[in-house]
């Protein structure tokens, strides 16, 4: 088929189970023009530079038909991901301060004995059942529970985000020839609910000495000062969605991919010192993050002898780019032991993932319990039903059987 529809076939949710060969072919065809008039780049070389390249704009105001910002659409401001520097630097530092080095060095090693007992206390509610629905039972609660607890939230809020995380990530779904007018809105009025909670939550902490990033970002902004008010509901919204969905997928994602290769699950039962290594190939191999649709040229830009126009949309298709034979040995097999791993699951460049070395501990401890105390686990369906967007990509449900579960 021809390069250009690459975007509406990688995008086709028949494709979403499998979009490997797709990506083959993307890296075949090397920079591509699509019949939108966008550019796809799916080899790694090609994505690791333009993530570096300060031509390259994450603020979808810069195309050429600008595109719909979707925090505005709810009434705040651009979240940091989707604005360039320096505003972006600015608001990445100001939600850096109370989460990591070097303010809060010892934060997310902390976290790591409240990780481990939430997991703990899934598996055990799962005790006496032969069957499990991966997704629901202990991918999805383990990330909300950490990054509202992080936050601050209260505890009996957080069953509210469930659904609003749930319309917005339904709003990431660039399937061409797709209406998104209902989804947009819906999205839009569920950031906008959280942003409104999130805001009133923070303003309830103003003052008070309470843990949480919530209230150390109105009680503690550091020298430069902190947020605005709709800059402050802006970034929560952000920080709870990336914070938790992105790690369902990889979690999910991993012990998809450990089920369907029984000896590397075997190796990681007589060698759990290997799960660090193996959750870097996990990002590499089955991402959480497949793509970014959101760069646009602030220039006529060169890549590979191909010019990409000022003001034209830019996809990296960064799963693809992390599969590249030129960059990685054998790259289509999963091996849990591989080294020089330098994937894009966490993206690169100053947009990088602020969030990554929490992820990486969610994922380590949640794959060791899961490998650890599920006994005889197995597939129910394969491949199991997929979520809508091909940005997050991930399976809906991931229902397994079990033998038992070990103490």
């Amino acid at each position: 088929m021809a390069a250009n529809t690459l975007f509406r076939r990688i995008t086709d949710y028949a494709n979403r189970a499998n979009p490997y060969p797709l990506y083959a072919e993307l890296r075949e065809h090397g920079i591509v023009r699509q019949d939108d008039g966008s550019y796809m780049v799916g080899t790694y070389h090609e994505i690791a530079a333009l993530l570096h390249d300060p031509r390259i704009s994450s603020d979808p105001r810069n195309r050429t038909v600008p595109d719909v910002v979707p925090d505005e659409t709810a009434g705040i401001p651009s979240a940091f991901i989707r604005l360039d520097d320096p505003e972006h630097e600015r608001l990445r530092n100001l939600a850096m301060r109370p989460f990591g080095p070097p303010h809060c060095p010892g934060r997310i090693d902390a976290m790591h004995s409240e990780i481990t007992a939430i997991a703990r206390e899934l598996i055990d509610a799962l005790q006496d059942r032969d069957r499990i629905e991966l997704v629901e039972d202990f991918a999805y609660p383990l990330p909300v529970t950490v990054i509202c607890r992080l936050l601050g939230v209260p505890r009996e809020d957080e069953p509210r985000f469930h659904a609003w995380s749930e319309a917005v990530i339904a709003a990431l779904d660039p399937t061409p020839g797709s209406d998104p007018a209902e989804s947009q809105r819906a999205a839009a009025a569920a950031r906008a609910t959280m942003g409104q909670y999130l805001g009133q939550l923070a303003d309830n902490r103003r003052g008070k000495s309470l843990d949480g990033m919530l209230s150390a970002f109105v009680n503690d902004p550091g020298p430069d000062g902190g947020f605005t008010r709709p800059e402050l509901m802006s970034t929560a919204v952000l920080l709870l969605i990336a914070g938790h969905e992105t790690t369902v997928n990889l979690i999910t994602n991993g012990m998809l991919t450990l089920l369907r290769h029984p000896e590397a699950l075997e190796r990681l039962c007589r060698e759990p010192e290997l799960m660090p290594r193996a959750v870097e190939e996990l990002l590499r191999y089955e991402p959480p993050v497949h793509m970014l649709p959101w760069r646009t040229a602030l220039t006529d830009v060169e890549v590979a002898g191909v010019t990409i126009p000022k003001g034209t949309p830019l996809t990296l298709v960064l799963a693809s780019g992390s599969r590249d034979p030129r960059r990685f040995p054998d790259p289509d097999r999963f091996d849990p032991g591989r080294r020089d791993n330098q994937h894009f699951g966490f993206g690169g460049g100053v947009h990088s993932c602020f969030g990554a070395p929490l992820a990486r501990v969610e994922a380590q401890v949640a794959l060791t319990a899961l490998t650890r105390r599920l006994q005889g686990p197995r597939l129910v369906q394969d491949p199991p039903p997929y979520r809508r967007s091909p940005i997050l990509r991930g399976p809906r449900h991931l229902p397994l059987e079990i033998a038992r579960i070990s103490g």
